[in-house]
């Protein structure tokens, strides 16, 4: 018998990759030699499991982000920078047809994921430019808020927009155009970290 949790591992495998639309509960049931009854006991609509999904996405990489936050040891700009090296390792998995199908299909599911997405870029990132304009390493005219909006916010669906960047790029292009060059222009001269190299 199969477990909640493989369920859910299984399932994010194959709508990440296919698609949560695109990927059939038949298709699902069949691969894991288990009745769509089965699944159905477990999460009463595939709704349901969908947003199980993308809660064990945003808990998995919640988990990775504690597992490397190095507050004490490393200043916010870099800390950032490790955030957003993690979140494109993540994204590599993704399909594009994850993220829009969560947007066209699944309200529910989109709504969990927008709201752990703003509260990343309104409360982590944004906390951790302040902290950096308060240690004097940003620039004294920088709007942290704007700055937020303007390159933090949805920079994975540019990413999957039309080419699919994330499939097309390596991670350290993509890393470096969103954002370490963006963070390196906001910053005072002095300032320098592993990654402004």
């Amino acid at each position: 018998m199969i477990s909640k949790e493989e369920l859910i591992e299984y399932s994010v495998a194959n709508f990440t990759q296919f698609g949560s639309k695109r990927y059939s509960m038949d298709e699902l049931a069949s691969s894991l030699g288990i009745s769509k009854k089965t699944i159905y006991k477990c999460f009463g609509s595939k709704e349901a499991l969908v947003i199980a999904c993308v809660q064990y996405l945003i808990e998995a990489y919640k988990s990775d982000m504690k597992d490397n936050i190095k507050s004490e040891e490393v200043d916010p700009i870099t800390n950032i920078i490790i955030f957003y090296k993690k979140a494109f390792e993540h994204l590599q998995y993704y399909k594009p047809s994850f993220i829009f199908g969560l947007q066209k299909y699944y309200p529910k599911a989109n709504l969990i994921f927008d709201d752990f997405r703003n509260e990343f870029v309104n409360e982590i990132i944004f906390g951790l430019l302040q902290k950096a304009q308060e240690q004097g390493i940003l620039l004294p005219k920088v709007n942290v808020q704007l700055f937020c909006d303007l390159y933090f916010k949805r920079f994975e669906e540019i990413a999957f927009k039309n080419s699919n960047l994330i499939e097309k790029y390596h991670q350290t292009d993509l890393l470096n155009h969103f954002i370490i060059f963006n963070l390196r222009g906001i910053t005072i001269p002095e300032y320098q970290n592993p990654y402004f190299n």
